[in-house]
C-alpha cells in the first residue's frame, strides 16, 4: 500500500494523491507492497525494477548507490510480529531520494515507520531528506535496544519457568530467541558499515546538525551490537546449561532402570529354575516349596539391592597431600631453628 505525506505547521499530514502540493516535498510511503504498488513505482517515478527486487529481498544487506535520477539507500530495521514462531526479526527499508521528494518501500510494516508517521519522533522534517534518513537509522537503532531488552526479559522469564520443569515449548522458544539474536547481530553489523559509508560518502550533502546526529546513530549502533553479543552469549550458555541438565536427568533415569533390571534378574532366575521340567528339590511338597522358592526370591532380591546401592566412598589421603604435609613439617622446623638462631644474637 502507498501513502503519501507532506509536512504542515511541523507534522506529517497524511494525504490523497490528488491532494497533493507539487512546491513542496513529498514522502511516499510504500508498506506490504504488492505488484500494483511495483507497477506504480516503476511506472510513475521511474525506480528500477533490480532495486525493488532488492529491496524486497528479505537478505539484502545495508548500502547506498547512485543512480541516473536517485540515490538510493538500503538499511536494516527491526521488526516484532507477536504471532510468528520468531517474533523478533528484521527487514530491509529501501530509500530513495529525488530531488523533491522521498520514497521508502519496506515489505512488511514495522515499529519505525508507525512512529515517523504517527508523528512521535521530534524534529523529522521533509525539507531536508539527509536528516530524514539520519533520523529514521536512529529511530532504527532506538527500537533495535529496545527489541533487545525485550529479549533479555523474555528469556530470564523462560529461565525461571525451566528451572521448574524442563519442557520442550520453553526450548524452542530459547533457540527462536537466539536465531533473532542472530539477526540482529548481522543487521546491526550491515548498519554499521551503512553508517561509516555516509560519514564518507558525498552522494548525500550533510551539515552540522546532521553529522552529530550521525555520529549519535554510530554510537547507538555500536551500543546495540555490543548488547546483542552479550546477549547471545548468555543465551547459548543458558541453552547449553539446560541441554547438560537434561542430559544429567536422562542418565539418572537410565541408571535407576538399569538397576531394576539387574534387581529383577536373579528372581526371575530363581523361578525360571524351579519352573524346568526336571527333578528339583520341594516339587513334592506343594505349598511349602512354593513358600520357599518365594522367600528365596525375596531374599535374593534384597541382597542384591543393597549390593547395588549407591555408597559414599571414603576418601583416602593422596600421596601429594602426604609430602605437601611433610614439606610443610620440615619449614616449620627450619623456621623454628632460625628463630632460635635470631634469639642467640
Amino acid at each position: 500500500m502507498i501513502t503519501y505525506w507532506q509536512q504542515e505547521e511541523g507534522r506529517l499530514v497524511k494525504k490523497e494523491y490528488t491532494e497533493i502540493t507539487k512546491d513542496s516535498n513529498v514522502w511516499i510511503d510504500a508498506r506490504s507492497v504488492t505488484r500494483e504498488d511495483i507497477r506504480i513505482l516503476e511506472d510513475e517515478y521511474n525506480v528500477q525494477q533490480e532495486h525493488i527486487l532488492d529491496i524486497l529481498d528479505p537478505d539484502e544487506l545495508s548500502r547506498i548507490e547512485k543512480d541516473d535520477e536517485y540515490t538510493l539507500v538500503i538499511a536494516r530495521i527491526p521488526v516484532f510480529v507477536p504471532s510468528d514462531d520468531i517474533s523478533y526479526f528484521t527487514a530491509p527499508i529501501g530509500i530513495i531520494v529525488y530531488q523533491n521528494k522521498i520514497i521508502t518501500i519496506c515489505w512488511t510494516d514495522c515499529e519505525v515507520l508507525k512512529d515517523m508517521t504517527s508523528n512521535r519522533m521530534k524534529g523529522l522534517s521533509l525539507s531536508d531528506f539527509p536528516a530524514f534518513i539520519v533520523k529514521m537509522l536512529s529511530r532504527a537503532d532506538t527500537m533495535f535496544l529496545r527489541y533487545l531488552k525485550e529479549i533479555n526479559r523474555r528469556s530470564s522469564t523462560i529461565q525461571n519457568e525451566l528451572q521448574q520443569s524442563v519442557k520442550n515449548n520453553e526450548l524452542i522458544q530459547l533457540l527462536n530467541l537466539e536465531k533473532s539474536l542472530e539477526f540482529f547481530t548481522t543487521s546491526l553489523k550491515s548498519n554499521q558499515l551503512l553508517l561509516e559509508k555516509l560519514t564518507k560518502t558525498k552522494l548525500l550533502t550533510f551539515d552540522a546538525d546532521d553529522r552529530d546526529w550521525l555520529e549519535d546513530a554510530e554510537i547507538d549502533n555500536r551500543q546495540a551490537i555490543e548488547m546483542t553479543d552479550t546477549y547471545s552469549n548468555i543465551l547459548a550458555g543458558m541453552v547449553d546449561a539446560f541441554a547438560t541438565v537434561i542430559s544429567n536427568n536422562l542418565n539418572i533415569v537410565m541408571k535407576r532402570l538399569t538397576t531394576i533390571s539387574l534387581i529383577m534378574m536373579v528372581p526371575t532366575f530363581i523361578v525360571s529354575f524351579f519352573g524346568m521340567n526336571v527333578p528339583l528339590p520341594f516339587m513334592n511338597n506343594g505349598w511349602l516349596g512354593v513358600i520357599l522358592v518365594s522367600c528365596l526370591c525375596l531374599f535374593t532380591t534384597f541382597v542384591v539391592a543393597r549390593l547395588l546401592k549407591d555408597k559414599p566412598m571414603a576418601r583416602k589421603p593422596s600421596n601429594k597431600t602426604r609430602t605437601q604435609r611433610r614439606k610443610e613439617k620440615q619449614l616449620m622446623r627450619l623456621m623454628k631453628i632460625q628463630e632460635q638462631k635470631l634469639e642467640k644474637l
